[in-house]
């Protein structure tokens, strides 16, 4: 195993004694939940801030309940051909993550790709424990695909979304919803999607994994109490809406880029699920990133690898939903 970067091995070893999940009370959950990232250098550096060439707009979409806070990104100039929709689910265990976290990626991929991006600050255990989350963010996916005419999209088409070329992606809990809402999209005849981008996700909430406490932002006490705020006393970790790996059936799935992290203690959740659905026929590019924890994607400015990272899910995003559609041919005269 390679050594840790020594920045993320810093960040890791202070996030855990001063917030560690697994030391809060409900209570103080929902307290910390309330805090927000400080608007300033620093905050920007750490964690990145929107990308030139792009702008953002925050709003209010519907949702199952009550109206889901959104923010969309989009590329300042239009470029050639088709303008895709990525719709986008942070991470965060289910309990933690908001808008600002995913200013960096999502605006970085709206300028690279030239994509419209939504993202999505769907509902946080423990206060709204599972489902909650599954359906607000296959709600906000609903909507988006079904507006994207109004977002701005190139080739939508009517107010079911065809026409539209769309993706979704998320890191850690938000690769996990990523996947489900594919699931859910294809059980459910929604919208077709044509690409997921899942970063490091948990996708087996039933698996027995051995004790990762030496692993930065995510040990082994953090992820049971992780799975018990999100999930709760009813909640069913079997389930396919917690963990895609364990749906009936991976085939009919968009092709997906799967990244995952050397010392990370969900690693194998992300090498299983590429395996399931290549098994299924589903086209999947897997990739390692040697030497960084779980969470490293979301620190662009601490950790190399970031910007990797963002390179290789820009152009699988690229390839998958702005190239040219194959034509059918022509009937025979």
């Amino acid at each position: 195993m390679s050594r840790m970067e020594l920045r993320m091995r810093a960040l890791g070893w202070l996030t855990r004694h001063q917030a560690s999940v697994a030391k809060m009370t409900d209570k103080q959950v929902i307290a910390m939940q309330r805090r927000h990232v400080p608007d300033n250098f620093v905050a920007d550096w750490i964690f990145g801030a929107l990308a030139p060439g792009t702008e953002a707009a925050t709003r209010s979409i519907p949702g199952p309940d009550s109206d889901i806070p959104a923010r969309v990104y989009r590329p300042l100039r239009a470029g050639p051909g088709p303008r895709p929709l990525i719709v986008y689910f942070h991470g965060g265990g289910f309990v933690f993550g908001n808008l600002r976290l995913g200013d960096w990626l999502c605006s970085s991929v709206a300028a690279r790709v030239g994509a419209v991006v939504v993202s999505v600050d769907y509902r946080l255990a423990p206060v709204h424990r599972f489902p909650v989350a599954v359906e607000d963010c296959y709600a906000a996916l609903a909507w988006a695909a079904a507006n994207a005419a109004d977002l701005g999209v190139a080739g939508a088409a009517g107010a079911d979304g065809a026409g539209v070329r769309l993706g979704v992606m998320g890191e850690s809990a938000g690769g996990t919803l990523s996947a489900v809402m594919c699931l859910l999209a294809r059980d459910r005849g929604g919208p077709e999607i044509s690409h997921q981008a899942l970063i490091y996700p948990a996708t087996d909430m039933t698996a027995v994994r051995p004790p990762a406490k030496d692993m930065p932002f995510l040990s082994h006490d953090e992820m049971t109490a992780y799975r018990r705020l999100y999930l709760g006393p009813d909640g069913d970790p079997a389930d396919p809406w917690a963990s895609p790996l364990l749906a009936a059936a991976h085939g009919g799935l968009p092709p997906a880029l799967i990244q995952v992290a050397e010392h990370d203690p969900l690693r194998e959740d992300g090498v299983r699920y590429a395996a399931a659905l290549r098994a299924a026929g589903v086209p999947v590019r897997f990739t390692e990133y040697v030497g960084v924890p779980h969470g490293f994607v979301n620190f662009p400015g601490l950790c190399r690898s970031a910007a990797q990272a963002l390179g290789e899910i820009c152009a699988e995003q690229s390839a998958a939903l702005t190239a040219p559609q194959r034509q059918a041919p022509e009937p025979a005269a």
